[in-house]
């Protein structure tokens, strides 16, 4: 089980890195598109869960599995691919990317003006996003953020591909006997 955890979670976690890594190469406006691409990448990278918990299932567990331990396959699946992905982050934005939160900021805002928000709107949207970058100097704050970000959808993936592929017992094989 171990293997077949660590394989997929390495799978999925380096399908979400390259897409973060390919999209801040290749994408001139990283905020507006980039949020429907990066779920859409999750969505993809998480589908492992499913061949994970199916692999084990399968072929190592006689076609059986309990709710409970497909859950935990998914949910450690998901952990090694978070991870990776809170660590390509990181890198991403300390070495190349360290003045993310100011081009967020000013983007948020002039979003907010180009919707028509009034000038009170806008000195509160401009002060939450003060906030916002001095929580965000604390790399603690940036991973527990970027975790929230990803894990979540791992672990919706994860109910769906247990409460999916969850087989108490062998489907029994129906043979139709012949009057010979």
């Amino acid at each position: 089980m171990k293997k077949i955890i660590l394989v997929c979670g390495l799978i999925a976690g380096s399908v979400l890195s390259i897409v973060m890594i390919v999209s801040f190469l290749l994408m001139d406006d990283h905020f507006s598109g980039g949020m429907l691409l990066g779920y859409t990448s999750m969505l993809l990278s998480f589908s492992l869960i499913f061949v994970a918990v199916k692999t084990w299932r399968d072929k190592y567990n006689n076609g059986i599995i309990s709710f409970g331990k497909a859950f935990k396959i998914g949910l450690f699946v998901s952990l090694i691919a978070s991870a990776m992905y809170v660590i390509t982050w990181m890198i991403e934005y300390t070495f190349f990317i360290p003045d993310f939160m100011e081009k967020y900021a000013a983007h948020t805002i002039e979003k907010a003006r180009a919707a028509g928000a009034t000038a009170a709107e806008l000195s509160k949207q401009t002060a939450e996003m003060e906030k916002f970058k001095v929580l965000y100097k604390n790399p603690f704050f940036v991973v527990l953020m970027t975790f929230a970000e990803v894990l979540p959808v791992g672990l919706l993936v994860s109910l769906i591909a247990a409460f999916i592929l969850r087989r108490k017992s062998k489907a029994p094989h129906h043979t139709t006997a012949s009057a010979d």
